[in-house]
């Protein structure tokens, strides 16, 4: 491995150490120490309050032994879940519209139609019929569903339009200011999964009613991820992200889905192909209410339970290759220790290493600041 390999703000302190040196030193064969361009007497004692490399300050930190995690910082969207079509099936000349932002929840007006409201309801099947006594189905099961919801005494589990829906329609269509015949028109209602926030209204004021009147998202907040497909086997649906929003606050969030399909980008420059990941905040009333915000995101794409752990800045790159630490025995003696490089955590400055004669507690030289 290569400093170039290892992350920018990770590349480790460079010290010109020979090869013959490093060798003789890493063997434990030689009673010198190599530190800061200088060879020193095994007596050298530097004390705990840092010692001096070029007129480059040090301090000594400690190795222990820790879960380790390494974070991969990508660039997300925060926004709305959800992308819905209101489509229109009344007929005659939009009189009212929402303002786009608006959110409209169940039994709530979505627009008017010659002064009558087309009404928010909630369900999987779309309203293709209208319905009636005696009528029975999915759709009947979902709408007994939503007039419980909204108070009425119906059989909330029952499929079947019965003499308790009618008379629950009847009075719904009386508070809606519409003919009262206990007979759900198509007209009058859309069926959607849940409440909306209005994204944008592409039916005029004063126009024909027809088509698409409302464009519409969930109110549920989500951060989207265009993660490199290569880390998409490090992460897992369940695994716990940090999002740092616009303002430079950081709020906790969690991975709900992620990507089977990988896209590669467009545009001239190409790139690697990514695959979508949709994070859900822990606290959504933490991330506001901006739409389509640019944030940044934390992820866990590996970890190392039990790793002994020291300071990214204490690595030594050896001019023969590979990385050692000074460690600083008991007696004050300086030693080179080689060490083999496992899991970089940016987030906290720590790597783990491996193939090493260093303890939990044993004292290092590291860079100081």
């Amino acid at each position: 491995m290569t400093d170039e390999a290892l992350p920018r703000h990770a590349r480790p302190r460079r010290r010109v150490v020979t090869t013959a040196i490093a060798v003789v030193l890493l063997a434990g064969a030689g009673a010198a120490v190599v530190e800061r361009n200088r060879i020193l007497p095994a007596s050298g004692s530097p004390n705990d309050s840092g010692v001096t490399d070029n007129n480059s300050p040090t301090t000594l930190a400690t190795v222990a032994r820790q879960d380790l995690t390494s974070q991969q910082q990508v660039n997300g969207t925060l926004g709305y879940t959800g992308n819905y079509g209101v489509l229109n099936h009344a007929q005659g000349t939009i009189t009212w519209l929402p303002s786009v932002g608006q959110v409209i929840s169940r039994g709530q007006m979505l627009y008017r139609v010659n002064g009558n409201p087309v009404v928010l309801r909630y369900g999987a099947v779309p309203l293709y019929r209208d319905l009636s006594e005696g009528d029975t189905g999915q759709d009947v099961l979902e709408l007994n569903a939503d007039l419980a919801a909204l108070g009425y005494r119906v059989n909330s589990a029952s499929d079947t339009y019965d003499w308790r829906t009618k008379a629950a329609v009847w009075q719904q269509q009386k508070a809606m200011g519409v003919t009262e015949d206990g007979v759900l028109h198509q007209a009058e209602f859309v069926v959607l999964p849940g409440a909306i926030r209005v994204t944008s209204v592409p039916a005029a004021l004063g126009g024909p009613a027809g088509g698409a009147v409302l464009q519409a998202s969930s109110t549920i907040r989500q951060v989207t991820v265009a993660l490199d497909a290569t880390q998409q086997g490090n992460v897992k649906v369940g695994d716990s992200v940090t999002i740092t929003l616009p303002n430079n606050q950081t709020t906790p969030g969690t991975v709900s889905t992620m990507g089977t399909v990988a896209t590669a980008p467009s545009g001239q420059n190409g790139g690697s192909p990514t695959v979508e990941v949709d994070i859900t905040p822990t606290d959504p009333t933490a991330t506001g209410t901006l739409d389509q915000a640019p944030v940044r995101v934390s992820i866990t794409t590996a970890s190392a339970p039990g790793a002994l752990v020291v300071p990214v800045n204490a690595l030594l790159a050896l001019t023969g290759g590979g990385y050692a630490v000074e460690l600083v025995e008991p007696g004050g003696a300086h030693k080179l220790v080689g060490v083999t490089l496992g899991l970089f955590d940016d987030a906290s400055g720590l790597v783990q290493v491996t193939g090493t004669a260093l303890r939990p507690g044993d004292r290092v030289v590291a860079a100081g600041s």
